[in-house]
């Protein structure tokens, strides 16, 4: 096989479908500025995630700082987070002027350690900030009771839980937000985009007024903000992706299933605990390849790559590791963390992947380490 095989591939409505529904924006030239379709989109993604309320934004990560920012939290103040995680998640808290207080997570699903929050606790912490990291999703019970017996704020990180469903509730009921991203390479995209699931009403209108300068009329500017709007053409995509999500997660379920059931029989290789109570999106899929495996993850990783197969190291380094932080947080207690991010290797995963692509790789994985 020598086609180059990516760790993902955008999912997309027909083209035609795409540019019959982009062709008003050319009699109305209403390009931007919550129009038609972003207030469509808006509505539609609330019902299909099933959240109270919802803010649409121009990127996930704007949205993870506009969540944290509409908090109001004082400068320097400690936010208990885990380095597991895309930088964005880490960037948001620091470009908030905030600290970020690591703590490390879980061997069974990468999520952060319930078990060890309290610990970090001090004055002058304000919110944590969890990541249902691969839609894993966190312990969102325990989370809350720590939350509430400190008087803190709970804001996740859900760029990897779109559609996900705990115990009958949508991921973004939980927590005080829930932020989502639609970039390209998720499960849902807009293009670019993101969302902030919450329940307050009160956080729609910080939100609006973060997201679009503070301009409440022609001649009203009621407060400090910042652009980060979407624009109807990404919306537009979505309206168009929306359509086909459950086709979506059918195909993901059956490519998910397949690698499952395939990568079994190979020593050495580990998937995470799936969480009872949870309506998955397969939006990933992440192995981990331990000693019994007979090479490293390093070594599988340059192997694929070698075949034109191109997985990823999700998360390596640590965020708290990451030259940016100057070996700031290289004294934290985050040994499950480092060994998780010395194993992890996302496999390349899509909706339409063929799957004699997917037992090439499985295949490959086979002969180069410890099949039984």
């Amino acid at each position: 096989m020598t086609t180059k095989i990516l760790v993902t591939k955008s999912s997309m409505p027909p083209y035609e479908e795409y540019i019959e529904a982009i062709k008003p924006l050319w009699d109305t030239h209403w390009l931007t500025n919550m129009g038609i379709y972003h207030k469509q989109l808006e509505g539609e993604l609330r019902d299909f995630l099933n959240v109270k309320e919802l803010s649409l934004m121009v990127n996930g990560h704007m949205a993870l700082e506009m969540a944290i920012q509409m908090m109001g939290f004082p400068s320097g103040a400690e936010v208990i987070t885990t380095p597991f995680t895309f930088i964005s998640t880490t960037h948001a808290i620091v470009r908030n002027n905030l600290k970020p207080v690591f703590c490390d997570v879980k061997d069974a699903d990468g999520t952060i350690d319930e078990t060890k929050i309290e610990d970090l606790v001090t004055e002058n912490t304000v919110a944590i900030v969890p990541v249902h990291v691969y839609g894993n999703v966190c312990n969102v019970e325990e989370i809350q009771r720590i939350a509430d017996k400190y008087n803190l704020k709970v804001i996740y990180d859900a760029a990897h839980a779109f559609g996900v469903n705990y115990k009958g509730l949508g991921i973004g009921s939980y927590g005080d937000a829930s932020v989502f991203s639609f970039h390209a390479t998720k499960v849902f995209n807009t293009i670019e985009g993101g969302a902030v699931a919450f329940k307050e009403h009160l956080y729609y209108e910080k939100l609006y007024n973060l997201k679009n300068f503070g301009i409440r009329g022609e001649e009203l500017v009621t407060s400090v903000g910042a652009n980060a709007k979407m624009n109807e053409f990404c919306a537009v995509m979505g309206l168009c992706n929306i359509r086909h999500l459950k086709e979506t997660f059918q195909s993901r379920e059956e490519r998910y299933s397949f690698y499952k059931k395939e990568l079994s029989g190979i020593r050495g290789i580990r998937l995470f605990e799936e969480k009872e109570a949870v309506t998955k999106n397969y939006a990933y899929f992440p192995v981990c390849i331990t000693e019994e495996y007979g090479r490293t993850r390093d070594e599988v990783y340059d192997m694929l790559a070698e075949q034109d197969i191109h997985a990823r190291k999700y998360f390596y380094p640590l965020t708290a590791d990451q030259a940016c932080f100057r070996n700031k947080y290289r004294d934290m207690n985050l040994s499950v963390a480092r060994t998780l991010a010395s194993q992890i290797l996302v496999l390349p995963f899509w909706a339409d992947m063929e799957f004699d692509k997917l037992q090439y790789i499985v295949d490959l994985l086979g002969k180069f380490g410890g099949a039984i």
